[in-house]
Formats: C-alpha cells, structure tokens, sequence
C-alpha cells in the first residue's frame, strides 16, 4: 500500500483502480454524497474559495496541503494507515494472533455495527452545524468551522469504504441509509441522541468541538485497537485529523473567557448581568455550557455494565484506549469498581467484571483528557487575577444513559429530588433567556482580522498565517 495518495476521481492509497468493481460501487456512492452536501453541508458557502488543509499523504510528516478550494471540490477521499506487518491481536481471547484482513463470519454484524454508528455521526455533526457560517465571529473561525466539516465529511468516506469493500450487499444498503438519516429528523433521526441535540451558536459548537469530538477521539482510539485491522488502520489516520476539532473547541472556548475577563477589566466588575450588558458571555454561563455539553458527552460511551462492551472486547473488535498501557490484555477474570444508584438515590460500591466495565473505563480516561483543558482555561483566569474557577461536573450530573440515569445529582454529584431539579436546573445549565442572550450576540463577522465584541481574537493564525489572512474569500 502506498503511503502517498492516487490523484483519481476518488483519492485513495488503497489502490482503488485494481478493483473495478469496489471502485464503481464508490463511483456511484459519490452523487449521492455529493448532493447531501449540497443540501446538508454548509449553508450560503458553497461557491466560497476557503483556505483548507487537504490530505495529500499518510506520512506523519508532510501529510497535509494548504489551499484555497471551494468546499464541494475538497478531495474527499480514502486513506489508511500502512498495514503493521506482523501485527498481531493486542487484546481479548485472540491475544497474540495474526490480525484479521478480512471479516470474520462470526463477526460480521459486531463489526458493522461498530462502523455504522461510527460513521452516522460524521454526517451528523455536519448537519448540526450546517447554519453556522451565518454567524462567525471571524474569518479565521469561519475557516475553522468548514475545515472541521470538510474532515467529517472525509471520516464519512473512511466508513463508507469499509462498509463496500467488506460488507457486501448490507454494506453497501448501510452507506445509502447513512445519507437518508438527518440530525434531528423526526421520522429518520441519527442513531444517537448527542447527535440529534441541535447546535444553534458559537458557544454549543465550541463545546462541542471540545466535549463531543473528544468522545469521538476516545471511539477511535478503541476502534484504532481494533483486531479487523482495515478498520484499525483507518482508524489511525482519522485520528490524525481529529486532533484540531478539539483544539478548535479548546482555544474557542479559551478565548470567549480570555474577552470575559478583559470586559470585567475593562467595567470593573464580575456582575454576570453588568458582563452581559458590556456584549461577553459572563465566566458562570460559560460553566453552564460546559456542565450541559459534558454530560452530554458522557452518555455516548453508553451503559456502565455492558455485555456489548465485553464481547467487543474478547473478540478482538474494540479494545481499551491505548491498550499498550496495561499489563494484563485479555482480563478474563479481573474485576471493575464502579458505582451503583440505591432507589433512594444513595451510592453503593459494585464489583464488576472488569470486561463488562470497558465503557467505564473508557470514559474516566476521557474524563481525564478533558480535564487538561480545563486546567488550561482557570490558568486564564487565575492570570487574570479572578477568583473563579471552572470545573467538571461530577459523572453523575444530568445523566440519561447508564446506572445514573433516572436520578438526579447535583454538579457536585449530591444526589437530589426531582422536584428539587426542575426547581434548580438552570443554576447549572443553560436556560431559555441565557441562549436567547448567546444567540443575540451571535452576528456575522467577515472582515479579515475582525473578531466579534465577544470573542478574543487567537494567539496565532492558521499555517503560520496571520490573524488577518483572508481564510474565506466572500
């Protein structure tokens, strides 16, 4: 396999061309994508020339050119990986044994399954984020927005390919629904519920950049563990691309605090009502997003115990994130501590196999790397000289899938009635009047170095550019 990318109707280094009847099947896929595009991707931008980087490579460097291109011409395409020669099962019951090229009969629904909710979402978030344009704060997070897009749009390619070239016929029926289901559509939703929440301002996608794509991050690092070593490998470079959806949503969110701050300086005072009335969004309401976005987030590393969880990991399909960190790789008969809800919403300690708990731990290890950038953002602040500091909710907070679900907790993770709730939800999740106070901040930006009054404008450019480049050219 090639490390450099074909120049063909569809790129790829996967030597597309030696197989007619995979690359026609492609070929036909493409209208179809093509026209989702058109009436699902970015709205009023379509005929823009936007400075994106495009994959040209699989090398680690030099993988990625940059260019003006009109977003329905980015060279979507297909890249894995080059195959591990010798690379054998990392984890489960086929420890030690010659990864699979193929499918495994046993195996065939798992593993589609796996690929199709991986691959729903990348559409999805596209779909969710569609009307964005229509109120950048700047050029340079306009750009950002559609090189974000442009990628899921290439992870949709990265699914579809596998579902044709491995799947057959279900396959390739799987590739046509992931273009007939629509964020938030009322007869044919998206298969997960994250997925259908819609997002209206700057604020939601930052946090979602940060929190949602950062669970995608996490979905991959297992699948890239993966003993179906075409989904491992592709799984790998989508990875690569990934890593700048979540520093878009970690210097998003850092510099609507960072234009915080300097309005308190400037007003002098921390008033949430007085920051409003100077155009910033106040420190308590950023915390609001990030409690609404994060536990939001969580839900979709699915139920604390889970069977699915264990079987994808004895049968080699779905490991741990950086598997290579633990001793013990097939943990038949270790055991997992996770917590329990009593009816009277008290929490009690449960010994688990640890197999069943693989979403547990995937998730605490997220939890982990989204902490990072929280420790990033209350330097910010404390530089500042503000005594406020941002946190993560507790795991249990507004949870509705796993064994907090049905209860409810405080961001501090006190369990609480549901009346008590309903009377105090919007303490710490965004109420009706704070989005209708971030929406009528959200105005259109397009001047080449201009920022909206609410959001400070980056440290740097994109590609050693300036601030001021024109990234979009309208």
């Amino acid at each position: 396999m090639s490390t450099i990318l074909t120049d063909e109707k569809i790129p790829n280094n996967v030597n597309l061309s030696s197989d007619r009847r995979l690359q026609r099947a492609l070929e036909a896929w493409q209208p179809g994508f093509l026209s989702w595009w058109s009436e699902m991707g970015p709205e009023g931008f379509q005929t823009k020339d936007v400075y994106l980087r495009t994959a040209v490579s699989v090398e680690a460097n030099g993988w990625a050119h940059f260019d003006y291109v009109k977003m329905p011409d980015y060279r979507w395409g297909i890249f894995l990986e080059p195959r591990q020669e010798g690379r054998v099962h990392g984890f489960g019951d086929f420890e030690g044994q010659p990864v699979w090229d193929e499918v495994p009969g046993e195996f065939r629904n798992l593993l589609r399954r796996l690929i199709v909710t991986q691959g729903d979402t990348e559409p999805a978030s596209v779909e969710q984020q569609r009307m964005l344009g229509q109120t950048a704060p700047s050029l340079y997070d306009l750009r950002n927005l559609f090189q974000v897009n442009v990628e899921e749009g290439r992870h949709l390619w990265a699914m579809v390919y596998l579902l044709h070239a491995y799947f057959g016929r279900d396959g390739r029926e799987e590739a046509e629904e992931l273009l007939e289901r629509h964020s938030g559509d009322r007869n044919k939703p998206r298969i997960l519920s994250t997925f259908n929440e819609p997002i209206a301002d700057w604020m939601s996608f930052f946090c979602f950049t940060y929190f949602t794509d950062r669970d995608g991050k996490y979905q991959l690092k297992m699948l890239a563990e993966s003993g179906f070593d075409p989904l491992s490998r592709t799984c790998r470079f989508m990875l690569t691309e990934e890593a700048h959806h979540m520093f878009v949503g970690e210097t998003g969110l850092g510099r609507v605090i960072k234009r915080a701050l300097e309005v308190m300086e400037e007003i002098k005072s921390d008033d949430p009502a007085a920051i409003r009335r100077a155009g910033a969004i106040d420190l308590p309401l950023v915390q609001k997003y990030i409690n609404f976005w994060f536990s939001s987030a969580q839900d979709l590393f699915g139920s604390d115990t889970s069977t699915n969880a264990a079987n994808y990991f004895a049968n080699g399909l779905k490991g741990r994130p950086d598997e290579d960190q633990y001793e013990d790789h097939v943990v038949k008969d270790a055991t997992y501590e996770i917590e329990e809800v009593l009816e009277d919403g008290s929490i009690k300690i449960a010994t688990i196999p640890m197999r069943n708990a693989m979403n547990v731990i995937a998730r605490r290890a997220y939890v982990k790397d989204c902490d990072i950038g929280v420790q990033r953002w209350n330097r910010i602040i404390r530089k500042a000289g503000v005594d406020f500091e941002i946190k993560l909710p507790s795991e249990r907070f507004r949870r509705t899938v796993g064994v907090y679900a049905g209860h409810h907790f405080t961001p501090e993770g006190q369990p609480i009635e549901a009346h008590v709730w309903e009377a105090r939800k919007h303490e710490w999740i965004p109420s009706p009047e704070d989005r209708a106070f971030v929406s009528s901040l959200m105005k259109q930006v397009i001047e080449p170095g201009k920022m909206a009054g609410w959001i400070a404008p980056p440290d740097r450019g994109i590609n050693n550019l300036a601030v001021d480049y024109e990234y979009v050219r309208l």
